[in-house]
């Protein structure tokens, strides 16, 4: 079926039911509801079971001494057990529902006939990129690990075991790729020989696979820590290492050479199918490349002219070009030293927090904390990022934040960048849908980007309310945030729909926002590795500010910002119509104070 007919009749499906009733007992009680939920609970415990890393994430220790399966045949076995649910799904007599499992049941069937689509597109067989892969498992799989006990080492070690297999596995997909013609591009990958040598030239006692071994709880009896730290580093020397050495030669002298030269989406077989599939998916919406590019060059053309307005406020003499460059090389918007930076990142932190209040009435119990990106993937990543906290509340959230180059890490961006990253942004909003425990988990875990990421970035302009933003340098921060997400819309269609070289997209975002070139470039290569997915946060952010000028134009005086938020908070990440349907519909409950003219 088209995607774009697809996604359009199930949205007008989910939009045209009420979304807040709640589920009577009588009607929890119906067969319908059985199957329903036990659907929602046999499908969460099959992707644990073929996801031990996405268990091992959100704090499900009962895979934690698995790898993925990442053969072909199992990849094929997946396939079917989500086709297997769709069918599951639409056998289930919907009208015998409530409107909020009929709510569940729309959205579910969005989540399974969204994935099935993208299945005609390989991308399992380009398993590896400059952000991430085989290479840099352990850099990611040690951040969401809790190891607290000798079991917790002893599953890490089995892992260590299966590496090898899982090497195989990894080179097998990326040869199947380079026979059909799916390979990622040769300018982002050519960063990825450093960072292979780095991880296969390791002892077994420096490997990045053997670091949790370095600090051990003194709960466990010293005897045992010998033991296990024997087991582990032999499992490093004759399982990773090899591994690493044996794909390291694969990489250099096999895949790399047969990378292709080419930056679009573009150019992979049906590659505009692919991504015009990529970009209705990742915003929720039936907006063509070519829409969405224009949207993106509306809004560059409007954040200039506010930037303009911020550049006479500071007296800056010279030209928006000549007062971006001072942004960015300046001394006096820059840390000394990594220390210095995270000080300052934990501090403003700390600055965010007491004021929430002010626009939030439910804020989550889970905390997070602050923490550096590590020193093994910084260069190659991005500014921040968030890792959710576990479902079981055994493990906080955390913002994580690059302190590689210092220099490089403008204090201006510091308030959007957290406001984003943390609260209100990502933690307040994750942790909120996880501490849900009435909604089943694909709702708690939902994987919509346009609400996830157009939230974070709509989060950011919330300093405003809160008033955070009273230096005229962090608001030319916030707008060129809010610029860097607008520049997306365009270089990456502009890439990936329009042929726009590598180039010519570093070049337009160095003229449009102040960021530094090490950002830049970085940014460049992320859209470059998943194209689609920087289209979100814009389009997302959109449409949640609309939904707040909506508000506040109909309830007029009694528009109540506070219950605005938690109200958009409540009913969790979804596509972006259900959001604004479910919007609309509790405007339209609340008392007017007097339309604003």
């Amino acid at each position: 079926m088209n995607c774009r007919i697809l996604v359009a009749c199930v949205f007008l499906l989910v939009c045209s039911r009420g979304l807040d009733a709640a589920p009577s007992g009588a009607a929890r009680s119906t067969t319908a509801v059985r199957e329903l939920h036990a659907l929602f609970e046999d499908d969460w415990q099959r992707r644990l079971r073929e996801s031990p890393m996405l268990a091992s994430n959100i704090g499900d220790a009962r895979y934690n001494d698995r790898l993925p399966d990442r053969s072909l045949e199992a990849i094929g076995k997946q396939q079917s057990g989500v086709r297997e649910s769709l069918a599951r799904l639409e056998a289930i007599d919907r009208n015998a529902l409530d409107p909020q499992d009929q709510l569940n049941h729309d959205i579910y069937a969005t989540v399974l006939r969204n994935e099935i689509a993208g299945f005609r597109f390989r991308t399992e067989l380009m398993p590896v990129d400059q952000r991430g892969g085989l290479h840099q498992f352990a850099v990611g799989a040690t951040q969401s690990l809790r190891f607290a006990s000798a079991k917790d080492y002893r599953d890490w070690t089995a892992r260590l075991r299966a590496f090898d297999t899982l090497t195989d596995q990894t080179i097998t997909l990326m040869r199947e790729g380079m026979r059909t013609g799916w390979t990622p591009p040769r300018a982002i990958m050519s960063r990825v020989p450093k960072q292979i040598a780095e991880q296969a030239g390791a002892t077994p006692e420096t490997s990045s696979f053997y670091a949790p071994f370095l600090k051990m709880p003194e709960s466990i009896p010293s005897r045992e820590q010998t033991e296990l730290r024997d087991d582990g580093r032999q499992a490093v020397a004759e399982a990773v290492l090899p591994s690493l050495k044996r794909f390291q030669k694969f990489f250099n002298e096999e895949y790399l050479p047969a990378t292709r030269e080419t930056v679009a989406a573009g150019e992979l077989p049906e590659g505009k199918a692919y991504y015009e599939h990529l970009a209705r998916s990742y915003t929720t919406t039936a907006l063509s490349a070519d829409e969405i590019h224009a949207i993106g060059l509306g809004e560059v053309a409007r954040i200039r002219a506010a930037m303009e307005k911020i550049r006479v406020e500071v007296k800056f003499e010279g030209s928006l070009t000549e007062f971006f460059e001072h942004l960015r090389t300046n001394p006096k918007f820059f840390h000394e030293s990594p220390d210095e930076l995270l000080t300052a990142y934990r501090a403003l932190t700390r600055r965010i927090d007491p004021e929430l209040v002010k626009v939030f009435g439910k804020l989550p119990r889970t905390p997070y904390g602050v923490i550096p990106i590590p020193a093994a993937s910084a260069p190659d990543t991005t500014t921040a990022y968030y890792n959710r906290p576990a479902a079981d509340g055994s493990r906080a959230g955390n913002y994580y934040v690059n302190l590689y180059k210092p220099e490089s890490r403008p204090t201006w961006e510091m308030m959007p960048l957290s406001l984003h990253e943390a609260m209100p942004g990502h933690h307040l909003q994750i942790a909120l849908s996880l501490e849900q425990p009435g909604q089943p988990m694909f709702r708690r875990m939902s994987p919509f980007t346009a609400f996830v990421e157009g939230w974070g970035l709509y989060a950011e302009r919330l300093g405003y309310d809160m008033g955070l933003y009273d230096d005229p340098y962090d608001r030319m921060g916030q707008l060129a945030y809010d610029m860097w997400r607008a520049v997306r819309l365009v270089v990456d269609t502009g890439m990936h729909a329009k042929g726009w070289s590598r180039e010519r997209a570093i070049a337009y975002f160095k003229d449009n926002a102040p960021k530094t070139e090490q950002d830049i470039v970085n940014e460049i290569d992320r859209y470059i590795g998943t194209p689609g997915q920087a289209l979100a946060y814009k389009i997302g952010q959109l449409k949640i500010s609309e939904l707040r000028a909506r508000g506040e134009a109909k309830l007029g005086d009694a528009f109540d910002v506070r219950a605005f938020h938690d109200e958009l908070m409540s009913i969790g990440a979804v596509p972006l119509s259900v959001l604004e349907a479910h919007m609309d519909a509790w405007f339209a409950e609340q008392p007017s104070g007097g339309a604003k003219p």
